[in-house]
């Protein structure tokens, strides 16, 4: 499965969604916004505990940036 991240990239400048989330979610980390390829679900859930969202929130809210 890819990453998100690799998905973003694709897409455009991974940088300018980590700001995006960082402006939206001001109490994530860096350490927050990096996972490892085949990771996704881990960090989806870390996501989903500090910012107390669903997973498919969370992915839809990720899918629109």
């Amino acid at each position: 499965m890819r990453t998100h991240e690799t998905e973003y990239r694709a897409r455009g400048n991974w940088n300018e969604i980590k700001g995006k989330i960082k402006m939206a979610y001001a109490d994530l980390t860096e350490d927050d916004l990096t996972y490892d390829e085949g990771q996704e679900d881990k960090w989806i859930g870390k996501l989903q505990q500090k910012l107390g969202k669903t997973e498919h929130e969370l992915k839809t809210w990720l899918g629109s940036l």
